[in-house]
């Protein structure tokens, strides 16, 4: 029979990752339940993956693009702007999905015993198996508008990851939060849409060229703005970024996703009580 040990939370709070890697069937058995219940009684079911990005790369291919004009460094709009989805997509849908997943899950919460931060953990395999689609729909059309990324490709996986750990940072936190404060159910969708504008998702950072110095700034100080270049510098061969850019994609990455933790860690005492 074994014995079980419970010690006291170090000082910072931190998960027991041991704990974590023995219960992470329940992680793979979360993120394949919500894949089936997110497509099941669609009818067009996994298609929706593909729809969604090329109608909104679509619209912002018509707006931006054929009415405003902005530039794209002589890329095809339509295909400037989907990969932008492609890196905004994995970015909202993380968090949307992993914020709301211990409000969702409220009964196993409070009834069962694993570690919680499997859930939100959990709501990424889902996000990814929709980034894996749309991913290779992108390219396909790099193939049919015939261009070639070069090498930089290579390093998309490392882009990909360093994202969704900044995504998970948020949403991770954000799940946490909304346990005791669903007014954080309300406050994110409106968050992410006006992020989405307020980012270079459907136009290029040289479009705001025209802007004042200041806000000129705060393009160039949102986190977002440098993994969606070095998306497009890894999928279009556009511009590499700048070393500070790449070194603070890492390092905000790992500090969001840290702090996300430790904000997890300060409420999940709580859960039992407020769920």
């Amino acid at each position: 029979m074994a014995t079980v040990v419970i010690t006291p939370p170090g000082r910072l709070g931190l998960p027991r990752w041991r704990e974590l890697w023995a219960a992470r069937e329940v992680m793979y058995r979360f993120g394949l339940r919500d894949v089936l219940l997110r497509y099941r009684q669609t009818a067009v079911g996994v298609a929706w993956v593909v729809i969604q990005p090329l109608l909104g790369a679509g619209i912002f291919a018509l707006v931006f693009g054929a009415v405003a004009g902005l530039p794209t460094n002589g890329v095809p709009y339509f295909l400037f702007s989907f990969m932008g989805m492609l890196a905004w997509n994995l970015f909202s849908q993380t968090i949307a999905r992993s914020s709301a997943s211990l409000v969702a899950n409220q009964a196993l919460v409070a009834k069962v015993f694993f570690p919680r931060l499997l859930v939100p953990l959990s709501s990424s395999l889902g996000v990814l198996l929709d980034y894996a689609v749309a991913l290779a729909l992108g390219a396909l059309l790099l193939v049919v508008y015939g261009v070639n990324p070069g090498w930089a490709v290579l390093l998309l996986p490392v882009w990909t990851l360093l994202l969704l750990l900044f995504a998970l940072g948020i949403g991770i936190a954000a799940s946490a939060v909304q346990v005791k404060y669903r007014d954080v159910g309300y406050v994110m969708p409106w968050l992410l849409q006006m992020g989405l504008y307020a980012t270079p998702v459907a136009y290029s950072v040289e479009a705001t060229q025209d802007l004042p110095p200041a806000a000129q700034w705060l393009f160039q100080a949102n986190p977002l703005t440098w993994f969606l270049e070095a998306y497009r510098w890894s999928l279009l061969g556009q511009q590499v970024p700048p070393t500070w850019q790449i070194v603070g994609m890492v390092v905000s990455s790992l500090l969001v996703l840290l702090g996300g933790i430790l904000v997890f860690q300060r409420y999940e005492r709580q859960f039992a009580d407020v769920i």
